[in-house]
């Protein structure tokens, strides 16, 4: 299947990294113009650098989803800088692994900021340009978006949140011709994760134990979800909006 993007615009949240980077190498593969959106100004450039020249156009903006303000800010200096937007990826995130009894309030406000409340006010920042262009919206949820986890509760309801924001706002700019779905991977090798082992006291066997849960028997890439991402954001999925797409290896299958 081919994807043709040229003379599109892509913004990506949470693009320095992970998912977000990744995706942001397939749609400059595609043909498009990227914008990707980080906290970390060295992390950009590093990320700028590493796309630079495959396709025709990367550039990257400082800025934190959770503060309204950026939202707002990114959106407009992408549609400024590249004259339209097309499409907006929703990629950044945090993730936080604790029983309800140790989380504390400052926890619960941090992982809903990042995760849910700036999937939202990056949507409503972007929503006029991309009716314009009647465009698409990406949000990447999880499968803790669709599932319980155990020790997951403040992160469960972030996600289960954007999973279902996404079709909430796919039925209500749909008479607009603006396609709003999220994707739901599993887990991913990405620095998240990496994260995430390292804080075990045995990262190889903490490792094999979640690939044990998979019915494919592994964790999955970063491209094999940004290659979802690039599909939901493509014309060859024109009649699809307001889904939630698994990409888990089977998990939320069991």
């Amino acid at each position: 299947m081919k994807f043709d993007f040229c003379g599109k615009t892509v913004l990506i949240t949470g693009g320095t990294s992970g998912i977000g980077l990744a995706s942001a190498r397939m749609f400059l593969n595609a043909g498009a113009s990227v914008m990707i959106m980080g906290r970390d100004e060295k992390r950009g450039s590093v990320a700028v650098q590493e796309l630079a020249g495959i396709g025709p156009s990367i550039m990257f903006v400082q800025g934190d989803v959770a503060k309204v303000i950026d939202c707002e800010r990114v959106v407009k200096e992408t549609v400024s800088t590249f004259g339209r937007l097309d499409v907006l990826v929703n990629s950044a995130g945090e993730y936080l692994e604790k029983a309800i009894a140790d989380t504390t309030e400052a926890d619960f406000e941090r992982i809903l900021n990042v995760n849910a409340k700036g999937s939202y006010f990056m949507a409503k920042a972007a929503i006029s340009a991309l009716k314009s262009s009647t465009g698409s919206i990406v949000n990447v949820s999880s499968d803790a978006g669709i599932n319980g986890n155990v020790n997951c509760t403040a992160y469960c309801a972030a996600k289960g949140a954007v999973t279902l924001f996404t079709k909430a706002l796919a039925l209500e700019v749909a008479p607009h011709g603006v396609r709003v779905n999220c994707v739901c991977p599993g887990d991913i090798f990405t620095p998240m994760l990496d994260r995430q082992l390292a804080s075990s006291a045995d990262p190889g066997e903490y490792r094999r134990e979640m690939e044990s849960v998979y019915p494919l028997g592994r964790i999955g890439k970063p491209e094999e979800v940004a290659g979802v991402i690039l599909f939901l954001a493509s014309d060859n999925a024109s009649f699809v909006t307001g889904a939630a797409w698994s990409v888990d290896g089977g998990l939320t299958a069991v």
